[in-house]
C-alpha cells in the first residue's frame, strides 16, 4: 500500500511535469525541478553545487561551453561549480560531460553498460542527459551529458543551461536569469533526438548602419569578440550554421581568429549566395581586374584557390556558382554553358586543394533571383551539391522540388528572409514577420523534402529575436509544429523570457504587433495607405495599436524590475515605435484631407505630425543612449521614414503637410471623418428566411475562417491558420505535398452561405497570401462557383508579372477577381474548391453593386451574419 502510494505520487509528479512541458519553447520536455528526492540528481542543493568533469581530451569547444554552464549555474544560484580534472577527484555528485568516442570517461561508462552506445553511435548532433548511479568509486550519482559528436555535446550542455533558466537571449536581449537555490534533475534519458534539418542557420546581412555601428563601438569591428557572442547565441538555439556579415566585411581577413573560433565552437561556416569558395565579396578589389570568368578566369581561379586553402579542414559548406559583381546578374540572358563550366572549374579547385573526393566537401548552389532561370532551363547540377532554393526576399517560396523528382544526394535547402534590401522597397528597421507565415511556408518546404539547409536572412540580428528563435526551433523538428499549436509558441516564448509573468498577455501583444506590422512594411507606409474616410479604417488601425500600447505599458508597470530592459527591447519598443509611425501617417492623411477642404483643423494635424515625427527620434534616442546606459547604441538607426524609391533615404524625412491660413471664411472645428457610411440594407427587413452573410451597402464581406461548411477528403483537409494574414486568419489545404485535385462533388471545398437582396452580375474578390508558383505547372489553381453553377477554374498565378508581384508583396495580399451571375435574390451558397495546396485564403468580398465597395487597404469589414 505504502509502496503503491509512493509510486502513485511519483507518477503524479511526472504527469504534472508532463503537463507543464508545453511551457517551454526550446525544451519539449522540462526535466529540472526545484524539489529534492532520492531519485533526482542535486545539481544545486543546500548551498552546494555538483562538481563538473570534462575530459581534457574532448573537443576544445566542449570545454569552453562547459565553462559557460558553470557560469550559468553561478548566475542562477550564486554558487561556483567546481571544475575537476580527474574523475578520481569527484565526490558524491558530479556532472560528467563528454563526447562519445572522444571522452575516455564516456567510453568507460559505455563499456560498463551505464549508458547505451546505441543512443549515440552514428547519430548527428544528438545528446542524452541522464542520471547514472555509482558510476565510479566515490561518486553516488553522476549527471551524464553525452553527445554523439561535438555539437551534440554542446547542445546537451546548453540544454541544461536553458532548463535552469538561462535564455539564449540573456546577452542579446538582456533577459534576466531568475535566482534559484534548489535545482534537481529528474531521472530518465532526456534527449531531443537528432535534428530533422541538417544545417540550420542565420545570415547577418544589411548590417549598416545599425549592427556595424554597434559592433565597431562595442568590439572594434566584426572580430572574434563580436562573433563569440553570435556563435554562442546560435548554439544556444541549437543552430549550427552561419553566413557572416558581408557588406564591406571580410570574415576570414578582418580577424583570422574568426574562423578559428567558429571551428572551435562547431559552427559550420558558409558565405552568401554570391560569394563562391569562401571568399567574401569585399576581398575582390579593383586591382584584381574584372569579376568576369570569360575575360579574367586565371585571376578568379587563383582567388578561389586561396579561399579553399584558407578553409583547410574547418567545417564549411562551400558556395559554388557565380553571380555578377556586387550581387547582380552575371550576364544578360541565361548563359548555361558558361555557368556549368564555372561550377566544373570550382569543383576541380576544391578537389585539388583538399585532396579529397569532391563529395566529401559539402557544397551549396543558391538558386537566387535570376540564377533560378539557369536551373529551370535545364542546367545540370552535380548530384552531391545541395540546391539552395529561395524565397522572393519577402517570405514567399519561389521554387520547390517536384513531388515525383528523384532524390538528390546533396538534397535541398531554403534561403528565407526576415530582412531585405531591394525592390519594391527595403525593409529592415523593425520586426514585421508573422511566425504563422514562416510556419506555413517552411512546413510547405519540409513536406516537399527540403531538409538539408534552412537559413534565414536576419539583417542586424536585433530586432528579429522572436522570429529567429522560432525559425531555428522549427528547423530542429518541423514535425512538432502545426497550424493548431503555432499560437502556443507565443505563450511559451513569453514564459521563457519573462519569468512566467503575464505570459498570455505578452503573447497576445507579440501576436498582434507582428500581424499589424506585416500588413505593410513600415518603409512602405505613407499617408495614402489606410483610408481616413472609408470604413473608419485609419482610425481603427491607430486604435488597435493604441490598445497594444495600453496593454504593454500596463504590463511594463507591473513587471519585476529586472525584466523591464528585456521587455522594452522585445515588446514595448516595437509596439511604441510602430504605433507612433502609423499614427503619424494617419495624421498626415487627415492634414491633407482638411487642407483640401480649407478646414482649420488641418493645422492641428500639421502640429501632430511634427510631434509624432519627433517622438520617433526620441524613442530611438532612448533605445540608443538611455537603455542599459547605451549598450545597444546604433541598433535602431535604420532609416524608415520618407522613402521615395526602393532604397532608403540618407535620413528620416518628415512627411509633407499643409497649413491653412485662418481668416473669417475659414472653416473651423472637427469635421466628420467617416463620410461614406451608407444606410444599411438590413434595417427594417424581415430576416426570418435569411441565413448566412447578408448583403449590405452593395457588398458582402467574409473572413475565410467563417465558412458554413467544409468538405474534406481522405488525403487532405481544410486547415485554419489562426492569426495569419492582414485581418483574421488564413485557411489552406494540408498536407501540402499532394497532386492537383480534380473538381468533383466529393472534392474538398468550403461553402459560405450568403443572402442577396439584389440580383444580376456580381464580382467575387478572393484575398490570398501572395503565394508564388513554386512548381513547373502553369500556376496554382482553385475553383469557385455559386450554388450549382459549373465551377470556374482560376489560375492564381496567371499574371505573375514584376508589376503584379511588387504590388502583392507590398500589400501582403493578392486579390483575384471572378465574375458570376445571380439570377434571383435570396439565399445562396458560395463554393470555394481546393485544387492545389499552398494557396492560403484570407478573406472574400462579393461586390453586388458596382462602385459601392469603397476604397480601403484592408477591404470592407465583415458583414452581418444571420445564423
Amino acid at each position: 500500500m505504502c509502496l503503491n502510494f509512493k509510486l502513485l505520487c511519483k507518477f503524479l509528479l511526472l504527469f504534472l511535469i508532463g503537463l507543464s512541458t508545453k511551457s517551454y519553447a526550446i525544451n519539449p520536455e522540462k526535466y529540472l525541478v526545484n524539489q529534492a528526492s532520492s531519485e533526482n540528481f542535486p545539481l544545486v542543493s543546500k548551498g552546494k553545487t555538483a562538481s563538473v568533469f570534462v575530459s581534457k581530451n574532448d573537443f576544445p569547444g566542449v570545454l569552453k561551453v562547459a565553462g559557460h554552464l558553470e557560469n550559468d549555474i553561478f548566475q542562477v544560484s550564486d554558487l561556483h561549480a567546481k571544475r575537476i580534472n580527474k574523475i578520481a577527484e569527484a565526490q558524491d555528485f558530479v556532472v560528467i560531460i563528454g563526447t562519445f568516442g572522444k571522452s575516455e570517461i564516456i567510453d568507460q561508462l559505455v563499456k560498463k553498460g551505464k549508458i547505451d552506445a546505441n543512443q549515440l553511435r552514428g547519430k548527428w548532433e544528438k545528446f542524452t542527459t541522464q542520471i547514472v548511479e555509482n558510476p565510479f568509486k566515490g561518486i553516488k550519482k553522476a549527471l551524464v551529458i553525452a553527445g554523439s559528436d561535438k555539437r551534440g555535446t554542446i547542445y546537451g550542455i546548453y540544454d541544461l543551461s536553458n532548463q535552469i533558466g538561462v535564455s539564449p537571449w540573456y546577452y542579446w536581449a538582456d533577459v534576466p536569469v531568475k535566482k534559484q537555490s534548489e535545482l534537481h534533475v529528474l531521472p530518465g534519458i532526456h534527449s531531443q533526438g537528432e535534428p530533422k534539418v541538417k544545417y540550420r542557420g542565420i545570415f547577418i546581412n544589411d548590417e549598416a548602419p545599425a549592427l556595424s555601428g554597434w559592433a565597431f563601438e562595442k568590439f572594434g569591428g566584426f572580430n572574434s569578440k563580436f562573433y563569440d557572442k553570435v556563435f554562442e547565441l546560435i548554439l544556444r538555439m541549437k543552430g549550427n550554421y552561419l553566413w557572416p556579415a558581408m557588406w564591406g566585411r571580410m570574415f576570414y581577413v578582418e580577424d583570422p581568429q574568426n574562423a578559428v573560433l567558429a571551428d572551435e565552437y562547431g559552427i559550420v561556416m558558409g558565405t552568401s549566395h554570391h560569394e563562391p569558395l569562401t571568399r567574401a565579396h569585399a576581398e575582390w578589389g579593383k586591382e584584381k581586374g574584372k569579376w568576369d570568368f570569360t575575360t579574367n578566369s586565371e585571376t578568379l581561379i587563383n582567388f578561389w584557390k586561396d579561399g579553399i586553402k584558407r578553409m583547410g579542414n574547418k567545417e564549411t559548406i562551400v558556395t559554388i556558382g557565380m553571380r555578377g559583381d556586387g550581387d547582380e546578374p552575371m550576364t544578360e540572358g541565361t548563359a548555361i554553358g558558361l555557368l556549368e563550366n564555372i561550377v566544373k572549374t570550382q569543383r576541380n579547385i576544391i578537389q585539388e586543394v583538399t585532396k579529397k573526393p569532391i563529395e566529401e566537401t559539402p557544397q551549396m548552389w543558391a538558386l537566387y533571383k535570376e540564377v533560378q532561370d539557369y536551373y529551370d532551363k535545364g542546367m545540370i547540377v552535380p548530384d552531391d551539391v545541395t540546391l539552395l532554393l529561395c524565397d522572393d526576399n519577402w517570405g514567399n517560396i519561389r521554387k520547390l522540388p517536384e513531388l515525383n523528382s528523384k532524390p538528390r544526394k546533396g538534397g535541398y535547402g531554403i534561403y528565407y528572409h526576415y530582412d531585405y534590401v531591394g525592390g519594391p522597397r527595403n525593409y529592415k528597421w523593425i520586426n514585421t514577420n508573422q511566425i504563422e507565415r514562416t510556419w506555413e511556408q517552411m512546413d510547405l518546404a519540409y513536406q516537399y523534402g527540403v531538409d538539408k539547409i534552412w537559413i534565414v536572412n536576419v539583417g542586424d540580428i536585433k530586432p528579429m529575436e522572436f522570429p529567429i528563435e522560432f525559425f531555428l526551433d522549427m528547423a530542429w523538428n518541423p514535425e512538432k509544429f502545426n497550424a493548431g499549436n503555432v499560437q502556443d509558441y507565443y505563450v511559451n516564448w513569453a514564459k521563457e523570457n519573462f519569468g512566467n509573468q503575464f505570459a498570455g498577455e505578452i503573447a497576445q501583444i507579440l501576436k498582434l504587433y507582428t500581424k499589424y506590422n506585416s500588413r505593410r512594411k513600415p518603409e512602405l507606409l505613407d499617408a495614402k495607405t489606410y483610408s481616413v474616410t472609408n470604413y473608419n479604417e485609419a482610425d481603427l488601425v491607430v486604435a488597435d495599436y493604441k490598445k497594444l500600447i495600453e496593454k504593454a505599458s500596463s504590463i511594463n508597470e507591473k513587471l519585476q524590475p529586472e525584466y523591464k530592459d528585456a521587455f522594452y527591447q522585445l515588446v514595448l519598443f516595437p509596439v511604441l515605435a510602430s504605433s507612433n509611425l502609423n499614427e503619424m501617417y494617419v495624421a498626415t492623411a487627415k492634414n491633407h484631407l482638411y487642407a483640401e477642404q480649407g478646414n482649420a483643423i488641418a493645422n492641428v494635424y500639421d502640429e501632430k505630425v511634427k510631434t509624432l515625427f519627433e517622438k520617433d527620434s526620441l524613442l530611438t534616442n532612448y533605445y540608443h543612449t538611455k537603455l542599459l546606459n547605451g549598450k545597444w547604441n546604433h541598433m535602431m538607426s535604420q532609416t524608415h521614414i520618407g522613402y521615395d524609391n526602393w532604397q532608403q533615404p540618407e535620413k528620416n524625412v518628415i512627411p509633407k503637410t499643409k497649413t491653412i491660413e485662418i481668416s473669417n471664411q475659414t472653416k473651423a472645428g472637427i469635421s466628420t471623418e467617416d463620410f461614406s457610411k451608407a444606410e444599411t440594407l438590413i434595417n427594417n427587413r424581415d430576416l426570418d428566411h435569411v441565413w448566412g452573410f447578408v448583403e449590405s451597402n452593395g457588398y458582402i464581406s467574409i473572413e475565410s475562417k467563417n465558412y458554413s461548411k467544409a468538405l474534406n477528403s481522405d488525403a487532405v483537409k481544410w486547415t485554419i491558420i489562426p492569426n495569419l494574414g492582414r485581418t483574421e486568419s488564413g485557411i489552406t489545404l494540408k498536407p501540402s505535398n499532394i497532386k492537383s485535385i480534380e473538381i468533383s462533388e466529393q472534392s474538398p471545398r468550403l461553402e459560405y452561405d450568403v443572402h442577396f437582396f439584389s440580383k444580376g452580375n456580381v464580382k467575387v474578390y478572393a484575398y490570398f497570401s501572395p503565394t508564388l508558383n513554386f512548381t513547373i505547372r502553369d500556376g496554382l489553381k482553385y475553383g469557385i462557383a455559386f450554388d450549382n453553377e459549373k465551377p470556374q477554374i482560376i489560375n492564381f498565378n496567371q499574371d505573375d508579372s514584376e508589376k503584379n508581384w511588387a504590388e502583392s508583396v507590398a500589400d501582403n495580399i493578392k486579390i483575384i477577381t471572378s465574375s458570376h451571375a445571380i439570377e434571383k435574390t435570396g439565399n445562396h451558397v458560395l463554393k470555394f474548391y481546393g485544387i492545389d495546396s499552398a494557396l492560403v485564403l484570407q478573406k472574400i468580398v462579393i461586390e453586388t453593386e458596382e462602385g459601392k465597395i469603397l476604397k480601403s487597404y484592408l477591404g470592407p469589414p465583415e458583414s452581418f451574419r444571420k445564423e
